[in-house]
């Protein structure tokens, strides 16, 4: 018996058939969307500033949205140069010193730990001066070693490099056009939803752009108490670079592993170019794990996770499942695409519940 479909069921396969290839189209194309996805990303977290910006009145006159966009985008490359610039001076301090004072550090480490491990029957001990070699090849304050693994890098991946400067440079330029015609690409994304479906997907949408302005508000209120924890943590520790260190690990937290790892790292470098003994890598250690311990366990999943309404082992899956699935961007924004995804099971949910599949006996 042939199956006969009706004109909307053929103009419904139709169009799902198309949506299917544009989304695989995508897929193919996803190496080159990066800088599209992040500008995607910015201009949906800085539009609300931004149409904020646009009511201010100068001699009378409302600030042109072009011109509001271009004070938005200098704005956010000014406070990425402001972490670059915390960041610089103290790795071009201290990596010079490190180079020095790290064998001094694994010669007193051999001293201390050498007849603990000896009293239990382990003959170990550091190899201080190939550790020294080491250092002198890498991290030499000498620009000529810098420079031959810059123009190296270059030589070998030479199209990676100019790609990742185009991304660089494409990103404030695509930030700038879909932060001036956001409302008008928004309005012609509306009118693309089949009309009986429109009320019902502008209430979804609606309380997805609530669910993650709650989470932009839950992770900002995470990177400034992190801030402070670690600036206080390590200041009463007695670490010099407390307040550079604190700040940068604090703010840098919204990048998952990347930015704890930074300022970590920068913790360390400082505890064993300040102290002569193990108590700066103790205190250290003592403070990072709290913190860790502090974000993982209490911070995300009480000030995000709750905010959009996701369960504390929910945000850990999430957090690894984007992870396996898209890599570190996905770890970005694997909260944010969760509560897109809490949103659409929450209604599923609804449907089924609702359906005559399910509520007849």
């Amino acid at each position: 018996m042939p199956f006969n479909l009706t004109s909307n069921q053929k103009q419904t396969i139709t169009w799902l058939s198309v949506a299917l290839a544009f989304i695989l189209l995508l897929s193919l194309l996803g190496p080159i969307l990066m800088p599209f996805i992040v500008a995607a990303i910015l201009a949906y977290v800085l539009n609300p500033w931004l149409d904020k910006l646009c009511k201010v009145k100068i001699k009378g006159v409302h600030l042109p949205r072009p011109i509001a966009a271009t004070l938005m985008i200098l704005l956010v490359v000014a406070c990425i140069l402001a972490i670059v610039l915390i960041m610089v001076p103290i790795l071009q301090k201290q990596i010079p010193l490190l180079h020095n004072q790290i064998p001094q550090f694994l010669n007193r480490f051999n001293t201390l730990v050498g007849p603990i491990l000896h009293d239990f029957g382990i003959q170990a001990t550091i190899d201080s001066e190939g550790i020294k070699a080491i250092i002198s090849d890498h991290l030499a304050s000498s620009g000529d070693v810098i420079g031959k693994a810059v123009l190296s890098s270059i030589r070998v991946g030479g199209t990676a490099v100019l790609g990742m400067l185009a991304n660089f440079i494409l990103i404030p330029i695509v930030l700038f056009y879909l932060l001036v015609d956001w409302h008008a690409l928004i309005g012609r994304l509306r009118n693309f939803i089949p009309r009986r479906w429109l009320k019902q997907t502008q209430t979804w949408f609606k309380e997805v752009d609530e669910l993650l302005a709650q989470y932009l508000r839950g992770q900002i209120m995470v990177m400034v108490i992190l801030a402070i924890y670690y600036s206080l943590g390590l200041a009463i520790a007695g670490f010099d670079l407390a307040l550079p260190v604190g700040i940068l690990t604090g703010l840098l937290v919204f990048i998952p592993y990347l930015g704890y790892g930074l300022g970590l790292f920068l913790a360390l470098v400082s505890a064993v170019l300040q102290f002569n003994d193990l108590h700066g890598l103790v205190a250290v250690g003592i403070v990072y794990g709290v913190g860790q311990a502090l974000e993982s366990f209490i911070l995300t999943p009480k000030l995000v996770g709750e905010r959009i309404g996701l369960h504390p082992l929910t945000v850990i899956f999430a957090l690894m499942a984007f992870g396996q699935l898209f890599g570190f961007i996905g770890i970005l924004v694997a909260l944010p695409a969760s509560a897109v995804i809490s949103v659409a099971a929450k209604n599923l949910r609804l449907s089924y519940l609702n359906s005559s599949f399910y509520r007849q006996s």
